[in-house]
């Protein structure tokens, strides 16, 4: 029972990809009057998880780990398509900007209360409260 506890990996997860989408959702808002400055986004949290192939392979989660392999989530950032470019070239609009920030915190929110949902049932199942 306890050797997959594939709940957590996936909180730690959505977590690292709200973070991710944070500082991008940042940078946007700071260049909202730079000219020419593209609106960039990262795919959806089920789309990354879903390419994600670590499966059941053991893991090298810190340097001194051996025969294990690295994961990490590829983020890839790309240039918000549905984004209309102003005449100076600026597709950055603060009210979608706006509107991710707060997307993004639900998305940490829901990823810290699976994580404490998931140490509950823990805690429940080795007797301890």
């Amino acid at each position: 029972m306890f050797e997959k506890m594939e709940v957590f990996r996936m909180a730690h997860a959505l977590a690292q990809h709200a973070g991710a989408r944070q500082a991008l959702v940042s940078q946007n808002m700071a260049n909202a009057d730079t000219p020419g400055y593209a609106a960039r986004d990262i795919a959806d949290f089920a789309v990354v998880y879903a390419s994600d192939d670590g499966g059941q392979m053991p893991r090298a989660t810190r340097s001194g780990h051996m025969l294990g392999h690295e994961t990490r989530l590829d983020f890839a950032v790309a240039k918000d398509r549905d984004a209309v470019a102003d005449p100076n070239g600026n597709s950055v609009t603060l009210e979608t900007e706006m509107l991710r920030a707060v997307d993004v915190k639900r998305q940490h929110d829901r990823a810290l209360a699976i994580y404490k949902s998931s140490l509950t049932v823990l805690r429940a199942a080795i007797g301890r409260r």
